[in-house]
């Protein structure tokens, strides 16, 4: 039996959301890693006028910060992404593999 014979008259959905959004999702990682690395860039370059110690905590802080942010984005666009995906394989058509008979009888019960 060939796995990847499609089911006679089954159909597939148009897309929808979910192509939209997996179009879009290059850009918004770029922009979620960019923009916190900016700020942390920009931090150095223009540091405030506080004292040394208060300066290295500073940019302590604000590192600490871009970083958990750039992680916060690249795991929310991941996991849209597996959304996305997900949600196109159910819309394709159906195939052979996701028949499923049932094993322990031969009609359905009857209640």
């Amino acid at each position: 039996m060939n796995w990847l014979t499609k089911l006679p008259n089954s159909r597939k959905e148009p897309h929808g959301l979910e192509w939209w959004l997996m179009k879009r999702l290059p850009m918004l990682l770029l922009g979620g890693t960019l923009i916190p690395a900016l700020f942390a860039v920009g931090s150095r370059l223009f540091p405030p006028e506080i004292s040394p110690a208060e300066v290295v905590a500073h940019f302590q802080l604000v590192d600490i910060m871009a970083i958990a942010l750039v992680a916060t984005v690249w795991t929310a666009v991941l996991t849209t992404a597996i959304g996305c995906w997900v949600v196109m394989v159910m819309k394709g058509p159906a195939y052979v593999a996701d028949r499923y008979d049932l094993s322990d009888s031969d009609t359905p019960r009857r209640d």
